[in-house]
């Protein structure tokens, strides 16, 4: 495989439902996304009924994760990852690259491309989605709370905690790569 023409978006999402919605609205106005899709991702997005116009999708349905050799040769200019669950988070904290997002998140890293991630437990209590557009009440735990302030501290690794927050991050990122 040979240095793309045009470097792309990589959006990896989880299996939350957590500001699904929002993020897939985002998704489907940006140019150039490839979307990273978790198990939890590809079984959330057909509970709660919701779509995406994205052309080049990657499932999560190896033991090595396959897609991410595209980092190897520049495909990608920014990783998202959007809604992270407390899993995923977790997870990246430690290190444990044992999924496709994982993977995503650790070869970013180790090729040196920047990550903004969407941390679905930002306060100790919040109103979330739930299926059939349900708002249910979630009490994010401690140590989830405290994995999310631990990623923030992460090199190449933006944690934001507000869909304005990501919006921006995003749009901030895209104009930085378009004045390169």
């Amino acid at each position: 495989m040979s240095q793309p023409e045009k470097k792309r978006l990589a959006w990896a999402l989880t299996g939350s439902g957590h500001y699904l919605r929002e993020c897939l609205d985002i998704i489907n106005t940006l140019p150039d996304v490839d979307l990273f899709l978790s198990k939890a991702a590809a079984e959330i997005l057909k509970q709660y009924g919701f779509s995406h116009n994205v052309e080049r999708v990657y499932h999560d349905k190896t033991a090595s994760s396959v897609p991410v050799e595209f980092f190897y040769y520049g495909a990608y200019h920014t990783v998202v990852i959007a809604p992270a669950t407390s899993n995923t988070v977790a997870k990246m904290v430690c290190g444990i690259s044992d999924s496709l997002v994982t993977n995503v998140y650790a070869q970013a890293g180790k090729c040196q491309v920047p990550s903004i991630v969407f941390a679905c437990d930002t306060e100790p209590e919040l109103e979330s989605e739930a299926p059939r557009e349900n708002m249910v009440k979630v009490y994010p735990r401690r140590i989830d709370l405290e994995n999310r302030q631990k990623l923030a501290t992460f090199e190449a690794t933006q944690v934001v905690d507000s869909v304005a927050q990501l919006k921006a991050n995003i749009a901030a990122r895209l104009a930085a790569i378009k004045g390169q």
